[in-house]
């Protein structure tokens, strides 16, 4: 936790869960990137948190930005960006919205099926289109694989479809899962992209960029390698798949650009066991998985969780949120490990949550407000 963020929860007092987010820590991030991987542009993705401070920040240091829907669209435009530095990355677009995206400029749209292409060939003609394979996810924390992309092979008829219609056929893209915390695992997606290269350069189609994507982590309860290692690894996979003939790169980081720079202060609203002898207690937190912390799904993403109590006896605890609905537990088949002395009213910190929590958080479920975020 950035002592700036310390400092202000200590000087504020909340009565419902907050994000606070240090918008140094994105610059910070913002730097990392652009020293460890300094001929790739980098392209935020909006989705993991589209605060208009953190997007103007970004916009002012240069970045470009990945958007998922014309709302994200006008949001980076809004924060200055032009729409030059602005990629439609969602593969999933109704018609109407890729039409909206090229009347506001947008030129870079991704495909993954003929349909698709289709769908831009007509609502924005001339325009470029990278096509998105298939990329199982080994070793992510948050797999992505199945809805998105297909595989390499038909990734070739896809882009010469795209060519045939009259579209800039522009490249590949490929995502190795969220939170990935392994920097090899770049290796052999881009040993795929390199053979969709050779494959659509024999159709006479001359690819130019590779989107590498996301799944740069941040830091929860595991150690995580540093920016500069995957900077590394990557530019060594380019080398032994491309040679000198290097393509254009971009890389779309969310997680890894926001999500050490916020908090959420929440409150302990209840402990209680299921029956007198129980040895795990249960740990009821005003936030849940419908008050931001839907990652939790499945038990993949596994905060750290920081109590006024640390540093006494621990014992393990099923870790629940607010709401009436029995789905809102975060970890219950692998345990928290929580202080005893744990007790109602008391704050809690959960680490590593400046991405991807306040824009899961639902509307108003069981009548409670979206998670409160207040940049600093």
């Amino acid at each position: 936790m950035s002592d700036r963020i310390r400092n202000y929860l200590a000087a504020h007092r909340f009565d419902e869960p907050v994000m606070v987010l240090d918008l140094n820590r994105v610059r910070d991030n913002y730097l990392a990137f652009a020293k460890a991987l300094p001929d790739t542009r980098v392209f935020y993705a909006v989705k993991a948190n589209p605060a208009p401070e953190v997007l103007s920040l970004l916009a002012d240091l240069g970045s470009c930005f990945d958007i998922a829907s014309v709302q994200e669209l006008q949001m980076a435009l809004a924060a200055g960006a032009t729409p030059d530095r602005i990629s439609f990355g969602n593969t999933i677009k109704k018609e109407a919205d890729v039409a909206r995206a090229y009347g506001l400029g947008i030129r870079l749209f991704a495909v993954d099926c003929v349909a698709e292409v289709e769908k831009i060939a007509r609502a924005a003609p001339g325009s470029k289109v990278f096509c998105r394979v298939l990329c199982d996810g080994a070793g992510a924390e948050w797999p992505l694989s199945r809805k998105f992309g297909c595989e390499p092979q038909m990734a070739v008829d896809v882009l010469e479809h795209a060519h045939r219609l009259g579209l800039i056929a522009h490249g590949v893209s490929f995502h190795v899962g969220s939170q990935q915390r392994n920097p090899n695992m770049w290796n052999e997606a881009l040993a795929m992209a390199s053979k969709v290269f050779r494959d659509c350069a024999d159709r006479g189609i001359t690819l130019a960029m590779v989107n590498l994507g996301g799944g740069f982590p941040t830091k929860y309860l595991k150690a995580v390698p540093k920016v500069q290692a995957y900077g590394n690894a990557i530019f060594e996979a380019l080398r032994r798949h491309f040679g000198n003939r290097i393509p254009e790169t971009i890389i779309e980081p969310g997680r890894g650009m926001v999500g050490n720079a916020g908090i959420i202060q929440a409150e302990v609203v209840l402990v209680s066991k299921k029956r007198e002898d129980d040895d795990v207690r249960w740990v009821y937190l005003d936030i849940g998985k419908f008050g931001g912390l839907a990652e939790t799904m499945d038990e993949s993403i596994r905060y750290a969780i920081k109590t006024p109590r640390d540093g006494a006896a621990l014992e393990p605890c099923v870790l629940a949120g607010p709401t009436c609905d029995s789905m809102d537990v975060m970890y219950e088949k692998e345990p928290y490990m929580l202080p005893i002395s744990l007790e109602i009213g008391d704050k809690v910190l959960i680490e590593g949550t400046g991405a991807y929590t306040t824009t899961y958080a639902a509307v108003a479920f069981n009548g409670f407000p979206p998670l409160r975020q207040i940049v600093i």
